[in-house]
């Protein structure tokens, strides 16, 4: 199967979407089809991809206002051609808005069936920056998802938000965890002295450093006795976050083993941001044997069993954030107890087993396409 994959990111951005669209493209050179990588071209060029398992076309990209992290395509022929040129039996959409929309557009062109992956809240996002433009971000996103074969949703919430605004055609996809990197052995000791001196129980939160994520929600954490507050990411909100959560150490950007350590050697994994439709973090904290605190809204939903796993409290309720963190630093034996719930949980949930599952759907959505022979 000759697959061309359209991402709006690909590493070496580091969030949801482009380690979902790596995973993909390694699942697929594995299972022995051709995929072909369509990304935005990263800040420093179009050098070589090192981590690519297959080819990448880097399309021409500016830094998002205010949010330099982020690089979205300007308009390119590159899109078509590469689609074209692939001659892609299906084109995979990764979270598809502005690069999407255009591989959208040349797979209909082309008549070659489409698969959207719907990963971003974009209606959460307008209402964070703008404070409006909720109904405009649904129709953005209703017009886009229509027009594929079909719409892979990560997450319950998710799915029934898509169905609720309109989007047809709408199946679950889950996400994926790698339990060979993120497993609990491998908490590090030294680690832990260095972060927590004074045998302090360590809470962190792992992720992108952006006003909607609302990282500030741990603030009351770091005020509690015997608690040390660890934050691991970039991003606009970081200059903010130093003066918000005092006595937290902010680590800026981990990844790899170094990420998968510093998981493992948490007692507790918070997760503040209530417009998640999946929250790979919250995966990968609970693949280390971490107990897991969550707003009670959209990916997390699916992902921690309250009360077995982790606790849900309600999206942007600080205090529930920091009574949750103070229940569980103070019981080590219900955070173990949690933390080997959740590890249990993730353990069948590989990119192999999941990647099988996006094949199948490719299947489906080919076999739809194919032409009824008379009898």
């Amino acid at each position: 199967m000759r697959v061309v994959i359209v991402t709006e990111s690909f590493p070496p951005d580091v969030n949801g979407v482009a380690h979902c669209a790596l995973q993909t493209a390694r699942h697929l050179v594995d299972r022995g089809h051709s995929p072909l990588v369509v990304a935005p071209a990263t800040a420093a060029g179009t050098g070589p991809d090192a981590l690519a398992p297959c080819p990448v076309v880097r399309v021409p990209s500016l830094p998002l206002p205010g949010y330099p992290q982020v690089r979205v395509a300007l308009p390119s022929r590159r899109v078509a051609a590469a689609i074209a040129e692939h001659r892609a039996d299906i084109v995979h959409l990764a979270s598809p808005f502005v690069l999407g929309v255009r591989g959208m557009a040349a797979a209909a062109r082309l008549g070659i069936p489409a698969v959207a992956v719907y990963q971003t809240d974009l209606a959460g996002y307008a209402r964070t920056y703008v404070h409006a433009g909720e109904a405009a971000a649904w129709r953005r996103i209703r017009s886009v998802h229509a027009a594929a074969d079909l719409t892979l949703a990560p997450s319950g919430p998710a799915l029934r938000d898509l169905e609720t605004h309109g989007v047809p055609r709408v199946k679950l996809w889950q996400r994926g965890v790698d339990t060979e990197r993120f497993r609990p052995d491998h908490r590090d000791e030294a680690l832990r002295r260095e972060l927590a001196p004074n045998g302090e129980v360590l809470v962190g939160y792992v992720g992108r450093l952006a006003p909607e994520k609302q990282v500030e929600l741990l603030a009351g954490a770091c005020g509690l006795d015997g608690v040390r507050v660890v934050v691991v990411g970039d991003g606009p909100s970081q200059a903010q976050l130093t003066e918000a959560l005092p006595g937290a150490a902010l680590l800026g950007r981990r990844t790899g083993d170094e990420l998968a350590r510093i998981f493992a050697s948490l007692d507790v994994f918070v997760h503040t941001g209530p417009f998640e439709t999946f929250c790979q973090t919250v995966q990968e904290a609970m693949a280390s044997g971490v107990p897991v605190v969550a707003p009670a809204a959209g990916g997390p939903l699916d992902l921690v069993a309250h009360g077995r796993t982790g606790l849900l409290v309600p999206p942007r309720d600080a205090d529930a954030v920091r009574h949750a963190v103070a229940s569980l630093a103070a019981d080590p034996a219900l955070r173990a107890a949690y933390g080997a719930a959740g590890r249990a949980t993730v353990e069948g949930r590989t990119w192999a087993a999941v990647g099988d599952q996006l094949l199948g759907h490719y299947t489906d959505v080919l076999a739809a396409r194919r032409p009824v022979v008379a009898a």
